[in-house]
């Protein structure tokens, strides 16, 4: 429905109301006008009337119809008037305007009928005899106590009329200017009650704009400036009201945001209400582009929709783990309960939905794992090598000992995998001294040459080198420096160049390489060996991992030599990384953090 401004609803009902206003009025008085010259021309004709009566009534009583007929012609010629005497039976008997003979009787005319009866009324009507309106009044001529005839007296109503019109003329040109003048006075005051109400409206709008410091004018109606000062006043308690919704709302923001922990939050027909960066890191998906679909569109396990379900449906807390896939496998401890609307304090608030905590367990599920790898692979480490030394013991107290060559051989074994066992404890123990150290920030670094450490490793390795016939290629900047443990991070390349020099084939080159690059010092060691699998390089770096355990145990490694150059890098705030290819050999790079060089 169309809806129309105030204004227009106002000023349409004041003009129409002074304008009917104005017709009733001006249809009244000329109305009253009209009655009142009709009376005034009655009155002023039976007066005529009767100071006429007497003339007529002398002649009358005559019984002369010529006489009165002359009478009548010469006194409506002076009187200019029209003047009738009839007798009682109705026959007229002289007329001022017309032949007495040629006129009907008129003893059935209204006027004639009421001067009979006593009554001398005026009559309007129109004449055939003349061919016009006229007014006529009769009375009735006694004699004697005795009514000899009837006198009538008449005029034409056409210049009544004519003196109406214009008095009609000249007030519907006074009421057009009236009517003018309501329509401005209208206008104003019509304008006047709608522009304090526009302002409102303007100003609501402001509110709804959030433009809470806009302060509406009071009015001068009482009415008005209540409703302005109220309305200025709902606008302070909203402000008020929506910085406290807000100030709430980014508390709350932030607190998920900054939470680890992934909050989920669905109503009853588990459409998603809120889910924090965490969570939506989790799951591996927009919070903002899924918010208000359903869970069941926009995550795709099977496990948490029959945790919301099952949390939905009896009511009660539950958690549990769960396995999610996206761009890797995480495990996460879900907690589940039911989200309860805010209600009175005396009130059970009612369920209006489901919240789930999601807490990321894969680095604990993994760390799990990695123990009970680690345990495995240190029971299996030492196992062997005491297995080893055992049975040879075993063989030679059966009687081994008393052959020289056989015990001699056997004694070379226990003596090797002693040597053996000792290398993986003295390993052991190096990276748990590394480790406390490094926690402890007992490892103190100070500025030092790479190249120095560079080629005191090379050094160390000189006689596997040798042996091998390997040819190094080492190239660094004789002013390349860094805050170092000189001796742990000689340490962490001499197991890098060893394990170099191991997997390449006799004869090739390994290449040592050390540049400074985007705010750090990088490391590298090239070797053309066989190269690594894709899926062994995530775990090359943990305790007793192997890529090829036979061939690692046959070359001699403990399976920490890798984890060691780990943490001493760890411990020069760096970290160790690799790159290799099946065939094509492997690159390990050793970041270290570079101090601001010089200008």
């Amino acid at each position: 429905m169309h809806k129309k401004r105030l204004l227009w609803q106002l000023y349409p009902s004041y003009l129409l109301i002074t304008l009917v206003a104005l017709l009733v009025a001006t249809m009244y008085a000329s109305s009253e006008l009209r009655k009142f010259y009709y009376d005034q021309t009655a009155a002023d004709l039976r007066a005529r009337a009767h100071l006429l009566e007497q003339q007529i009534v002398d002649q009358l009583a005559s019984r002369h119809p010529d006489q009165v007929n002359q009478l009548c012609n010469r006194l409506g010629e002076a009187a200019s008037m029209r003047i009738t005497v009839i007798l009682p039976g109705g026959k007229v008997m002289g007329d001022s305007e017309e032949s007495p003979e040629k006129m009907d009787n008129h003893a059935d005319r209204p006027e004639i009928i009421g001067a009979m009866a006593g009554r001398s009324r005026p009559a309007v009507r129109y004449s055939y005899t003349l061919g016009q309106y006229m007014m006529y009044v009769a009375i009735p001529i006694e004699r004697d106590g005795k009514t000899i005839g009837i006198l009538r007296t008449s005029i034409p109503v056409t210049s009544i009329d004519e003196a109406l019109g214009a008095i009609r003329l000249r007030i519907a040109v006074g009421g057009l200017v009236v009517a003018l003048l309501a329509a401005g006075i209208s206008l104003f005051m019509s304008r006047r009650i709608s522009r304090p109400l526009e302002r409102l409206k303007h100003g609501a709008e402001e509110f709804g704009r959030g433009e809470f410091s806009h302060k509406l004018p009071a009015g001068n109606s009482l009415e008005i400036s209540a409703l302005a000062a109220t309305m200025n006043q709902m606008a302070v308690e909203l402000d008020k009201r929506l910085r406290t919704v807000v100030r709430q709302r980014n508390e709350r923001d932030a607190i998920l945001s900054g939470m680890v922990e992934g909050v989920l939050a669905v109503d009853s027909e588990q459409r998603l209400i809120s889910l924090n960066q965490a969570g939506a890191r989790l799951l591996g998906i927009d919070a903002e582009v899924v918010r208000g679909r359903s869970l069941q569109e926009i995550i795709r396990n099977p496990q948490l929709q029959k945790l919301v379900s099952d949390v939905s449906s009896k009511g009660e807390p539950i958690d549990e783990e769960i396995m999610v896939s996206t761009t890797e496998e995480r495990y996460l401890h879900a907690y589940g309960t039911i989200l309860h609307d805010i209600g009175p304090p005396d009130a059970e608030a009612p369920g209006i939905g489901v919240l789930v905590v999601l807490h990321d367990v894969t680095q604990l599920r993994r760390l799990e794992k990695v123990r009970s790898d680690f345990v495995a692979n240190v029971s299996h480490e030492l196992r062997t090598p005491i297995t080893s030394i055992k049975g040879f013991v075993e063989t030679l107290l059966d009687g081994a000992m008393h052959d020289p060559e056989d015990a001699k051989r056997f004694l070379r074994i226990v003596l090797a995998q002693s040597d053996r066992l000792n290398a993986i404890i003295e390993d052991l123990l190096a990276l748990s001294r590394i480790e406390q150290d490094a926690e402890k920030d007992q490892i103190e670094l100070t500025r030092g040459r790479i190249k120095d450490v560079l080629t005191a490793a090379v050094a160390v390795c000189q006689p596997k080198i040798r042996e091998k016939q390997i040819r190094i290629d080492l190239c660094c900047d004789d002013e390349l420096e860094a805050d170092i443990d000189a001796a742990l991070l000689e340490q962490a390349i001499v197991n890098l160049i060893d394990n170099a020099v191991k997997y390449s084939p006799d004869g090739q080159t390994v290449h040592i390489e050390a540049t400074r690059t985007d705010g750090e010092i990088l490391v590298r060691v090239r070797d053309h060996g066989c190269g690594i699998a894709r899926e062994h390089l995530p775990r090359l770096f943990e305790r007793f991992y192997r890529v090829d355990k036979a061939r690692s145990r046959k070359l001699g490694g403990t399976g920490l030599g890798l984890a060691i150059v780990k943490h001493i890098v760890q411990s020069h705030g760096g970290r160790a990384t690799v790159q290799s290819s099946l065939g094509e050999g492997s690159t390990f790079s050793v970041h270290l953090p570079a101090y601001p060089s010089k200008q």
